[in-house]
């Protein structure tokens, strides 16, 4: 039995020293509140109960115990008494087990029942658990953080347990999946080139939460805001998740790897008002989550159910506590918000002009060296790439995703918006002396189809999900080249190669920071899901067979990446302390058509040169995009040196679509027959 004491409440969740732990929660409506201890994660009964007293173990709104004696990986969970008002937001449910809002750990024991903790009556047999952590007890090292500008970064998409769970991984079967077996593969990126992963939401969520007996892959559902996933640890020991995510930072640093984590704050796994009780909910419902008006219902700007009040102090500060935890314990170097405009709704939903989160996100001095990169949408139709509060903020550019895609596939009057696109979106973000790579620049991610299916489907085809498919967007901008799904024919074949290459090629050549999702430089195929987030299987893990089968690709995407400086559209200092129409002005950019200086921004245009100086050298670049269907003869204006070198031609074979050092060179000098649907880039 433990001994304990009054405890305080100068700092949320569980504070460890070698006396013991302090334990402190936010609960302002509670009448009472306990602290149950568990033996482990599968125990059906607390093994010891601290009842906290109302004088002796609060201040103001905050309950607060010491127990003495307490080691680290000890189990503990909250049991919250209060009012039971649904019809005024106030759902406390005193028999139900709820985890530590701040806590560090989860465990998800073998008789965890979801449906516990909807159904009436005590969930204690079937409840999680939050664990207590010696947070400090890690060796660093020498650990650096890498600090790549957005100017030199190229971010690579990726979900920790897909990129290694095929057998075809090689690695073994304990560490499929999982944040050691990233480590194993972090030669693979170092070779590819990227400069910092991007990792869909490591946050713990209930891989159980979905239906038909299909899984919650993706994770957009957290059921905790600091606690690292369990299930992509091999080490699983009470602690060994932690530390292992922390083996994963570390390794990535000493390879020159930013880590960028993909958060969500703006709505939990607690889902709507008819969800389970498993944290929040229990602790104070009206203050964790937005209501509706008549205070019965969960307002559903995600489109998962509920949405967090960010805008209320206390989730405010349990966001940026959050975000402190990830940067200074955890050694993260930057996060991808979720959903961010919803950051900007006040405490009833509605859009501010100044929201105080995302300004207190952007003004934090902790947060001042980490990459903030946000999804300026919601599902309530909010929509803000180009407005959304905050100066230090990039973002997702969802019109540079849709341009781009539409003008490869062909469509009419795209030129103006695809070269808009091409040059840091300055109809956009042209406005304020904004920096030049404010856009986050994606041809696809995560939610939609990969760049294989994106050439080789004209319709989604997501009946797997179970939501006779109904789910996933339906305006994706794809053409499947004449058949639907896979295919034999040779030429349909090169055709979606050469589409594969033109994107890959805007995306890194475009002015902003790129952005790949895992398996495109592979050309990986989710057989046409555009929507995989129930989807655990091999059909979208990383297929590591795929790497020698579509060796050109990778290749080529390798190259890229590297000579992007060299390639990119509107070439720029690495300091790029310039505005975005500064760099602009600077790069003398002149356009062209089949003739010099004749550009054509007709309806029925689908081809477009661009020559722009090389700033910082004595170079010029000359880039052709011909989208339309037949070949075109490019007229060439005087190169500086009197001839131009050949970099990249996508319409042509392995070893001579893009120039490597050591090449023999390929020179041209007045003019170039452009193939159909092909990109040629020239150096002069």
């Amino acid at each position: 039995m433990y001994s304990h004491s009054q405890g305080k409440p100068d700092k949320l969740g569980v504070t460890f020293s070698q006396k013991g732990a302090n334990f402190c929660v936010y609960a302002r409506l509670a009448e009472s509140v306990e602290l149950l201890f568990f033996d482990d994660k599968d125990a059906l009964e607390a093994s010891q109960v601290f009842n906290l007293s109302d004088i002796d173990n609060r201040t103001a709104y905050y309950w607060h115990i010491f127990i003495e004696g307490v080691d680290a990986g000890q189990l503990y969970a909250f049991r919250v008494n209060g009012p039971y008002r649904p019809y005024e937001g106030l759902s406390f449910q005193p028999d139900k087990v709820l985890l530590d809002p701040y806590g560090l750990l989860v465990e998800r024991g073998e008789n965890f029942c979801r449906d516990a903790a909807i159904k009436e009556g005590s969930n204690i047999d079937k409840c999680l658990k939050s664990v207590v952590v010696d947070i400090d007890n890690y060796d660093w090292e020498e650990d650096v953080h890498p600090r790549h500008p957005f100017a030199t970064s190229v971010i690579y998409e990726m979900h920790i347990g897909g990129f290694t769970r095929d057998v075809s991984s090689g690695i073994s079967k304990d560490k499929r999946g999982t944040y050691a077996g990233l480590i194993e593969k972090i030669p693979y990126l170092k070779e590819l080139g990227i400069t910092a992963v991007e990792l869909m939401p490591v946050h713990q969520f209930d891989p159980s939460e979905h239906h038909a007996g299909l899984v919650n892959y993706w994770g957009y559902s957290p059921l905790s805001l600091f606690a690292t996933h369990r299930e992509y640890s091999s080490d699983q020991s009470v602690l060994g998740p932690i530390n292992e995510f922390r083996d994963m930072v570390k390794a990535l640093h000493a390879a020159d790897i930013e880590v960028i984590l993909d958060v969500v704050y703006n709505h939990t796994a607690e889902g709507d008002e008819n969800g389970p009780t498993l944290s929040f909910r229990g602790f104070d419902s009206s203050v964790y989550y937005i209501m509706s008006e008549d205070r019965k219902h969960y307002m559903n700007f995600s489109g998962c159910g509920n949405t967090l009040n960010g805008t209320h102090s206390v989730v405010r500060r349990m966001i940026l506590d959050s975000l402190h935890f990830w940067v200074e314990k955890m050694h993260v170097d930057g996060f991808r918000f979720d959903l961010a405009s919803i950051l900007s709704r006040d405490e009833v939903g509605r859009p501010m002009l100044s929201p105080p989160t995302l300004w207190s996100i952007d003004t934090d001095p902790i947060l001042s060296p980490v990459k903030l990169i946000a999804e300026a949408w919601d599902a309530g139709g909010l929509y803000q790439v180009g407005s959304l509060a905050g100066q230090r903020w990039r973002e997702w550019n969802g019109h540079f995703r849709d341009d781009v895609r539409r003008f490869v596939r062909g469509d009419s009057g795209l030129v103006g918006k695809f070269v808009a696109r091409l040059i840091g979106s300055p109809d956009i973000y042209g406005a304020h002396n904004l920096e030049p790579e404010k856009s986050v620049n994606f041809i696809t991610c995560h939610d939609g189809f990969t760049l294989n299916d994106l050439v080789s489907y004209n319709d989604k085809h997501n009946l797997a999900n179970g939501e006779e498919n109904r789910d996933g967007c339906s305006d994706n901008f794809s053409w499947n080249h004449g058949v639907e799904g896979q295919t034999d024919d040779p030429q349909i074949q090169q055709l979606r190669l050469q589409q594969i290459k033109n994107l890959l090629a805007i995306n890194l050549i475009s002015l902003g920071t790129p952005m790949i999702l895992m398996g495109d430089e592979i050309a990986h195929s989710q057989q046409g899901n555009n929507n995989g987030y129930c989807q655990d299987n091999p059909d979208f893990w990383f297929n590591w067979d795929n790497v020698e089968k579509n060796k050109e690709l990778f290749r080529f995407t390798k190259a890229l990446i590297e000579q992007r400086t060299t390639l990119e559209a509107v070439h720029l200092s690495d300091a790029r302390r310039d505005s975005l129409h500064d760099i602009i002005a600077q790069s003398g950019i002149r356009w062209h058509g089949v003739k010099v200086n004749e550009p054509d921004w007709g309806e029925h245009s689908h081809a477009i040169a661009m020559e722009s100086k090389q700033l910082g050298s004595k170079h010029v670049s000359y880039v052709v995009f011909n989208a339309y269907w037949e070949e075109l003869r490019f007229e060439l204006p005087p190169s500086p040196s009197g001839k131009w070198q050949r970099i990249v031609d996508t319409s042509l074979s392995n070893g001579q679509d893009i120039h490597l050092e050591g090449d023999k060179k390929h020179f041209v000098t007045k003019d170039y027959l452009v193939t159909a649907r092909s990109i040629v880039i020239l150096i002069g």
